[in-house]
């Protein structure tokens, strides 16, 4: 019997009651595991009128109230890594240590979350005009909502709906249709925790669930991680809306290795950072750009690493790369490295066709590496997001840092190199939101906020850390005076408010 994802809304299971189901697959055999339902417009209403209730009295409850549930989520969460990573292999194929990399990644920001008292502290001034006093402080928004990718089932979404809540909002998700069994799985462990029912929710579907969030009145905030084409229309929709919105997009993520890198490093650093998760990452690098004579060493030291990558099952402990999420985006990425040669590109590795024996009808795509490859080739123009890693040769420095900023996107990028200046230069020149010296995917830690920049982000808030706490408030300012019983009545005065 086919296993049924259902929604959670207002703290328990609601079964599908749109007739829609989509398939889940797991990638690894390319059979249909799971029927995910796919709501309604009725549905996405019905969860966000849960979350509206439940924001009637969580907006109110105390910051002791809040942090300590998401306390006892955090240890339920620890307690149940493996079973959620395993649920993240089977349906998206990343293999198993990756998935509990990510479980741990997402940890981070609930850790943040538990402390969140610190980033809610609000200023005093006293004492700016006689016996008045000026307070900042921050509020939650209400009902806000999440739409998460299916690269990172567990790890995106815990980006979003810690801080959410911590700061007091109602939180509802739709997780990518993917691979939705991690977010129901986070939902219960939430519950169990004692979060107040309605306050977290999830709704399975398709771009109807999307669009009714995006307009729904009483949705106050959109957080989006995903591709640039739908980063950019959920910015503009939701916008025209009224809401406030972060939506991040897609990358190109660039290394620029200098004459004095470390090269073995340096090579270490871009298998790994390319091929890790199949490539299926928007902070993968995709393209290396080499300066000076020192490609054909780095390539080649790149190629001897790369054959050596165990591809398999991600429930195989041997395997280090699974298979791509979907037969049809295991063809896309497989048709960018068939036209590489015809654009001008060398092709060093070639991984399409590639199968694994026993699981045929899998997913499965090889190492494709990519050399001297053009600016006007369509495997470096667009978002592979798919194994394959082009290598570019530039003579100089400062060539490099052009080609690099040229690009639409800004995400992330790295330098490798032995020279302290030259990485000086580099982090203030580059035009990037995150950038690594000598480390290849330059995520940020929890309390500080990850983004990129041009058609990498679309808003004006990063996520997480600071930022994350920024956008799920909204700031407001007291002014008060109270007369000192002493004072007799001071009569109307229609003047300007004096300061002094």
């Amino acid at each position: 019997m086919t296993k049924i994802v259902n929604h959670w809304i207002g703290g328990k299971t609601v079964d599908g009651a749109s007739g829609t189901y989509g398939p889940v697959t797991d990638p690894a055999t390319g059979a249909v595991t799971t029927k995910v339902a796919f709501a309604s417009v009725e549905e996405v209403d019905a969860a966000v009128a849960a979350a509206k209730d439940a924001y009637r009295t969580w907006g109110q409850s105390s910051l002791a109230q809040r942090t300590s549930i998401l306390f006892k989520f955090r240890a339920l969460l620890d307690a149940h890594r493996d079973e959620i990573a395993e649920l993240i292999t089977a349906e998206h194929g990343k293999v198993h240590s990756d998935a509990l990399g990510e479980v741990a990644r997402g940890l981070e920001i609930v850790d943040l979350a538990c402390g969140i008292n610190v980033q809610l502290k609000g200023e005093l001034s006293t004492q700016v005009a006689s016996r008045v006093d000026v307070a900042a402080i921050r509020q939650p928004l209400g009902v806000v909502a999440g739409i998460t990718p299916f690269n990172f089932p567990a790890m995106v979404p815990m980006w979003m709906f810690p801080i959410a809540i911590a700061c007091g909002n109602t939180f509802v998700l739709k997780p990518s249709e993917k691979d939705p069994s991690a977010s129901v799985r986070i939902a219960e462990l939430l519950a169990e925790a004692g979060l107040p029912d309605g306050v977290f929710n999830v709704v399975h579907g398709d771009k109807v669930a999307v669009d009714r969030l995006l307009e729904h009145p009483d949705v106050k905030a959109v957080s989006f991680v995903g591709s640039t084409p739908i980063a950019r229309y959920i910015h503009t929709t939701a916008s025209a809306h009224g809401k406030r919105v972060q939506a991040l997009g897609g990358a190109k993520n660039h290394m620029l290795v200098l004459p004095d890198a470390d090269l073995d490093a340096a090579a270490d650093a871009a298998v790994s950072a390319a091929y890790g998760s199949a490539g299926e990452r928007c902070m993968a690098i995709s393209a290396v750009v080499a300066v000076g004579s020192i490609g054909d060493t780095l390539v080649e030291k790149i190629r001897e690493r790369a054959e050596k990558i165990k591809i398999g099952p991600g429930n195989d402990p041997a395997s280090e790369m699974g298979p791509l999420i979907t037969a049809a985006h295991r063809d896309k990425v497989a048709s960018y490295v068939s036209g590489a040669a015809a654009e001008g590109a060398e092709v060093v590795l070639d991984g399409t066709g590639y199968t694994v024996e026993g699981f045929e009808d899998g997913h499965w795509i090889g190492i494709s590496l990519l050399d001297k490859v053009p600016t006007s080739a369509k495997a470096y123009q667009d978002e592979i997001f798919g194994p394959v890693l082009c290598v570019l040769r530039v003579d100089t420095y400062e060539e490099g840092v052009a080609l690099i900023n040229a690009s639409p996107f800004g995400n992330g990028t790295a330098i490798f190199t032995r020279d302290g200046g030259a990485a000086r230069r580099f982090q203030l020149e580059i035009e990037a939101g995150m950038v690594g010296v000598n480390v290849p995917i330059p995520v940020p830690v929890g309390y500080h906020s990850f983004g990129g920049w041009k058609d990498s982000l679309f808003g004006d808030h990063h996520i997480y850390g600071n930022d994350g706490t920024h956008f799920y408030t909204r700031g407001k300012v007291v002014t008060t005076r109270w007369p000192d019983p002493a004072d007799a009545p001071a009569g109307v005065d229609l003047g300007f408010p004096r300061n002094h």
